[in-house]
């Protein structure tokens, strides 16, 4: 049971939720997915969240809590504090419905994305910026709630939220026509998860359920870990539609008491996965997104299974795929680190390349650490691999040859200046 005296809710009010959304919410499609159940020898079918109205499941949950207000609490209007797809959802939710709302988003959050929460809330939503961390963005949201009687508007962790993040698997469900064998949901705070535990729990007792949070943030296995939600002391900001540092008061129970699975998976896996969407199923991910389907090959799916994965959001900044480009690159064993104490005289680079270089391998990465007038100077050197299988025999090459030469490992606290 929910602490506070809020009760979860059941799969009838998932039902009505369903009934609420027409307004505000299309159909995602239910697409088979050839590349993975290929991989799997399965039958996977992913739920296209990404291509919802404001390209991530968000707004169903939004949509569903702001539609059931009382007359006199929507005239009192509504706030939310969030950096992504929460404020969008809610702002596009008022706009629908005509409730006007107070978004407050701190002061990191990239211009473009306060632009597409104005543009989606227009005359109904203000967008109030100010903080440096969401943190301070949420506890001007509750100051506002407090002090105006506007309605706060919680990402996840309530009732008729969860209730609307579950209309996507009773859709997916009702779009594949007959009962999953196994389902895989990204997991931040547990409102999807929950939603997905609450309808299918009812509908289709038999059916798999897997959570999969990133592993940098991994707030909901802390909470089941510990038996009740923790703060973590640290979250990767990466995969930043699930980077919660503490699972939900409401949703803990939920999936504490279903039993389902939560799993992990890393945030280069995360990105081999959205480079894999994009580049062969032409699905632009943003990293959660990519979290359910990243983490299918581990799940131990039998040949045959019926899964449906969900792809959870696609409002991914085009600017970072450099940076996915070079995680998925270290994940897969492709591209390396080295701190190359290379000798201050001529030919000097020219040698390295020629003698420690592989025919398939390149160099990505070239940077004096310090400039100085010592016989040798030490370089950053990133090198691409052709073939993850050839590392031991560059490790080699350069154990023989004249330059010291010492790996920068990507548990080492110099990758932070990497990546």
């Amino acid at each position: 049971m929910p602490p506070g005296g809020l009760t979860g809710p059941t799969a009838a009010d998932v039902d009505a939720a369903a009934a609420r959304l027409g307004a505000t919410t299309r159909v995602t499609p239910l697409r088979h997915n050839r590349r993975l159940s290929e991989l799997l020898g399965a039958e996977v079918h992913l739920k296209r969240e990404d291509v919802q109205t404001v390209r991530s499941y968000k707004v169903r949950g939004a949509s569903n809590f702001i539609a059931s207000l009382r007359p006199e609490d929507r005239a009192a209007g509504v706030v939310c504090a969030s950096a992504g797809n929460h404020a969008q959802g809610v702002a596009h939710a008022c706009a629908m419905l005509g409730v006007r709302a107070r978004v407050y988003l701190p002061r990191t959050t990239p211009r473009q994305k306060r632009q597409r929460v104005q543009d989606l809330g227009r005359e109904w939503v203000e967008v109030v910026v100010g903080g440096d961390l969401y943190d301070d963005a949420a506890a001007a949201a509750y100051g506002d709630a407090e002090r105006s009687g506007a309605t706060l508007v919680h990402a996840f962790d309530e009732p008729r939220t969860v209730a609307g993040q579950g209309t996507v698997i009773r859709e997916a469900v009702e779009q594949l026509g007959e009962q999953p064998d196994v389902v895989v949901v990204p997991v931040g705070g547990g409102g999807l998860l929950a939603g997905t535990i609450t309808w299918l729990a009812e509908r289709h007792p038999r059916t798999r359920i897997v959570g999969v949070e990133p592993a940098g943030a991994a707030s909901m296995v802390a909470a089941l870990d510990a038996g009740h939600p923790v703060d973590l002391p640290r979250v990767d900001p990466f995969v930043d539609g699930a980077a919660v540092s503490r699972a939900g008061a409401v949703t803990f129970p939920i999936v504490r008491d279903s039993g389902c699975e939560v799993v992990t998976v890393s945030e280069g896996a995360v990105c081999v996965e959205m480079l894999a969407l994009y580049q062969t199923d032409g699905i632009i991910a943003e990293p959660a997104g990519a979290l359910a389907t990243a983490a299918l090959p581990e799940l131990g799916i039998r040949p045959g299974e019926k899964v449906i994965a969900i792809v959870s959001g696609g409002n991914n900044d085009v600017t970072r795929y450099a940076e996915v480009v070079e995680r998925a690159l270290v994940h897969e064993g492709r591209k390396h680190y080295f701190l190359v104490e290379f000798p201050q005289e001529p030919g000097a680079l020219r040698r390295f390349l020629d003698e420690v270089l592989g025919p398939d391998d390149d160099i990505t990465l070239f940077e004096y650490v310090k400039h100085n007038n010592r016989e040798t100077g030490p370089a950053l050197v990133g090198v691409e691999l052709g073939s993850p299988a050839t590392l031991p025999e560059l490790l080699a090459r350069m154990e023989a040859a004249p330059p010291h030469v010492e790996r920068v490992p990507p548990d080492s606290p110099l990758f932070r200046f990497i990546l």
